[in-house]
């Protein structure tokens, strides 16, 4: 991408990926790119040099991206496991990317759409944090859980900043997978 002075005519934004036109972008001074910014439950993927950004606490994203392929994306999720059939009934089971596995699933899922190869992923994690001590560790469960997951579906890990107690933003860039991590104050002791 061309660099481009502050201030001046930012280029017009690539194409989406079909299935991601309501995904709202915005042109992103700092990083001079169009951005993403997802929410909890959301996930982003992308042929182009983008930047998907969000904030994490307890939530986890996984930053996926084949360098060969020049596919990238983001999933943002809060919870390991929908767990709201846990008397075993069979009722209606609504699958949500606000969960580990079904996030993880789409993600990749989407990227192998686009022609990436799971051999040469390139896998970042982050979150996870404790950031309300007063309640459990949703934080770990879902470092766990990534963790396992990726373990099992045999995709190691590159590179990853979890656990702590602070809140972070996190800024992905999946053209050249750099990722920018800013620790945010506690939440606790915001006032």
């Amino acid at each position: 991408m061309p660099e481009i002075a502050y201030g001046s005519v930012r280029p017009l934004p690539p194409p989406v990926v079909r299935g991601f036109e309501q995904i709202q972008r915005f042109w992103e001074p700092d990083t001079q790119r169009w951005t993403v910014k997802i929410l909890p439950g959301e996930y982003y993927v992308t042929r182009h040099d983008e930047a998907i950004t969000t904030v994490l606490g307890s939530c986890i994203s996984a930053c996926i991206r084949d360098p060969v392929a020049r596919v990238g994306g983001m999933n943002h999720f809060m919870l390991p496991e929908d767990n709201s059939t846990r008397d075993g009934s069979w009722g209606p089971v609504v699958l949500s990317t606000r969960y580990g596995s079904h996030a993880m699933e789409s993600l990749i899922n989407d990227l192998l759409k686009l022609g990436a190869v799971r051999e040469r992923f390139e896998i970042k994690v982050f979150g996870g944090g404790r950031v309300l001590t007063a309640m459990t560790d949703i934080g770990k469960r879902n470092i766990d859980f990534v963790r396992s997951y990726l373990s099992l579906e045999k995709l190691p890990i590159s590179a990853q900043d979890v656990g702590g107690d602070q809140p972070r933003k996190v800024i992905y860039f999946p053209a050249d997978g750099k990722v920018r991590v800013r620790k945010l104050r506690p939440i606790e002791n915001r006032g």
